[in-house]
């Protein structure tokens, strides 16, 4: 079987969210669209009145989930970890990712991207789970003064020389790279990045507003996890939020989980910024583990409830363990964010800063990456390419054919 009629309550289409819509997919992409009855087809038809289908979500920031890390010893752990988070967080919505390392030494970081570069160039990739774009790059070319929940010792100055292997070895698969712009050095990795074709980051930086601006004139066009791991704002030292959110070429990243965050922040920013925010998981492998001690890289990290923090620091948290679907709830249900634009910061907006031009809206030619929501945004299902990934309550049972 190759093609199907999804009839829903409600469509996150790109000029808006439609009622009692269709989507018809053929062979892995959205073919048409539109309202009211669905067109006659060879295939099946599955009613879902009760759903909305929004563009699936993509999540440029995610270093685990599920028990499994990007960080590993071996290429071939690394695949298996990749494959593994992959799978866990398609259950979440989420269709395509980038796999993000922390700093580490440059052997592992090597292995790393080699290992994330197996699974995105093989024919079968994750099988069942979300689709690897790449990998990203957290560090090692960071602010030891913003470190975070990255190891100190790994971090050391940007090298253009570095980079050129890390994109070599990945055979091209290295899409994003954060660094703080004010250590010596990282211009010209800015520039070589964007010349390569790799979306460049500011992060865990101490940059002062110059030197932000310095960079997004450089090249780099993206902000990670704006207000973590950077100065914060101050009215006559701005530092490096101010100047990202008025500089239109810019993309920031925001961790929705009232954690990282204030709601009252994340309002303030979708309203800013409304069509260059992106959410973000920054999800650890302790993501769907429950609390407990776990590992991110060298470090030992604390979960409590809903919170992972340096078990050695807890004032410091160490990535998250949220998932996209409940970073989208959060926004709009907690910090009122309108849905559109909470739907577009976790699918069209990544698209966007990756230049995935088929991914992150449902419109005819599109992917068809696509998580069908409840009333509440918790996922009823999830499809990958027009095959079913996830599908907990049998409501897409009668596409047999296309179950991934």
């Amino acid at each position: 079987m190759s093609g199907y009629v999804l009839h829903v309550g409600r469509l996150a289409a790109p000029g808006g969210v439609l009622d009692d819509a269709y989507l018809v997919v053929e062979q892995g992409r959205l073919v048409s669209t539109g309202t009211g009855a669905p067109p006659g087809t060879d295939g099946p038809v599955v009613d879902l009145p009760g759903l909305l289908a929004a563009p699936g979500f993509i999540d440029v920031h995610v270093h685990g989930g599920g028990g499994f890390e990007v960080n590993r010893p071996t290429v071939a752990e690394v695949s298996r970890s990749v494959v593994g988070m992959a799978r866990f967080h398609v259950a979440h919505g989420t269709t395509a990712l980038l796999a993000t390392t922390v700093s580490d030494s440059a052997e592992a970081l090597l292995t790393a991207v080699e290992g994330v570069a197996d699974v995105v160039l093989s024919p079968d990739g994750p099988g069942a789970g979300a689709q690897v774009l790449g990998s990203h790059l957290e560090g090692p070319w960071i602010a030891p003064s913003r470190a975070g929940a990255q190891y100190p010792a790994a971090i050391r100055p940007p090298s253009v020389s570095e980079l050129s292997s890390l994109v070599a070895r990945s055979r091209g698969t290295v899409r994003l790279v954060t660094l703080a712009p004010e250590v010596p050095g990282a211009t010209e990795v800015v520039r070589a990045a964007a010349s390569a074709g790799v979306v460049v980051s500011i992060g865990h930086t101490d940059a002062d507003a110059d030197a932000a601006r310095a960079a997004f004139d450089a090249g780099a066009r993206h902000v990670t996890h704006l207000f973590n791991a950077m100065p914060p704002v101050h009215h006559r030292r701005p530092g490096p939020v101010p100047v990202a959110l008025a500089d239109d070429r810019v993309f920031v990243e925001l961790i929705a989980d009232g954690v990282h965050v204030h709601p009252t922040v994340i309002s303030v920013v979708a309203a800013a910024a409304p069509d260059r925010l992106v959410l973000i998981t920054d999800a650890i492998g302790a993501t769907g583990a429950g609390p407990g001690r776990y590992r991110l890289g060298p470090l030992e990290v604390l979960v409590e409830r809903d919170r992972a923090v340096l078990a050695d620091h807890p004032e410091t948290v160490a990535g998250s363990v949220l998932t996209m679907d409940r970073a989208v709830a959060f926004a709009v249900n907690s910090a009122g964010v309108p849905l559109e634009v909470a739907l577009r910061a976790a699918s069209l907006h990544p698209a966007t800063v990756l230049g995935e031009t088929a991914k992150g809206r449902l419109a005819p030619g599109a992917d068809a990456d696509i998580v069908l929501l409840d009333e509440d945004l918790g996922v009823a299902g999830t499809i990958v390419a027009g095959r079913v990934a996830h599908d907990p309550g049998g409501l897409l049972a009668s596409l047999a054919g296309d179950r991934g």
